[in-house]
């Protein structure tokens, strides 16, 4: 069967678990939760699928959950914000089978709308070094900020950096020291994005494929 476009009961789950996010009331909704969160999900990482096969680097849209699509139960045992349920669908195309630990892409239906980011972040040690030492290469360093500018034409840009100080043994110019204060690099909407009226047609696939095609300059850049 042909894809429809996300339903809009979806985000009228979203909407409804945010404003009750508690064991009862999800108990009570699970039928809502199977058909309009998890196979809603499930739907669009299928049809998105055959759009990341031809792109380049290759992307994985899995649909399955724990690959393409994040659990919506939340780990409370280290945050002080104790609501049991994430009210979002997490979709992840991946450029590896670790999904979520190497570089790729994220869109999220929010309650509010979308939102959607690439990169990797919490490089340590060895592949921090390399990262730091690449983009202190002249050439590296004009595709990254290559890849970066293709970004921005889809409103995803840089997180804030991590660090307050260009980290000792690197030495940079003002106009890009801030890459070199980051122990990741993540493109992201800082803001979530108005829910577009084509995300709700045939048309949501191929539409949210254009918006990764313009991270992939990034992801390539990382896999490097």
């Amino acid at each position: 069967m042909a894809y429809a476009g996300v339903r809009h009961e979806t985000f009228d789950y979203l909407r409804a678990l945010a404003a009750q996010n508690d064991r009862d009331w999800f108990e009570a909704n699970r039928a809502a939760y199977q058909r309009d969160w998890l196979e809603a999900g499930l739907d669009l990482i299928a049809a998105l699928a055959p759009f990341c096969a031809g792109m380049e680097p290759r992307l994985l849209a899995v649909p399955k959950l724990n690959q393409s699509l994040r659990r919506i139960h939340r780990d409370t045992r280290f945050s002080k914000d104790k609501t049991p349920y994430q009210p979002w669908l997490h979709l992840i195309l991946s450029t590896g089978p670790a999904f979520n630990k190497v570089p790729g892409m994220h869109i999220l239906l929010r309650p509010e709308g979308l939102a959607y980011g690439a990169g990797q972040y919490g490089l340590e040690g060895e592949a921090l070094d390399r990262l730091r030492q690449r983009i202190g290469d002249p050439g590296q360093r004009k595709r990254l900020i290559s890849a970066l500018e293709a970004a921005e034409g889809v409103e995803s840009t840089l997180d804030p950096p991590d660090l307050a100080r260009v980290p000792k043994g690197f030495a940079a110019e003002p106009g890009w020291e801030h890459l070199l204060r980051r122990k990741g690099m993540i493109l992201r909407t800082q803001k979530t994005l108005p829910t577009p009226d084509w995300l709700f047609t045939p048309e949501a696939p191929e539409r949210l494929a254009a918006i990764t095609r313009a991270h992939l300059p990034m992801l390539e850049w990382l896999l490097e």
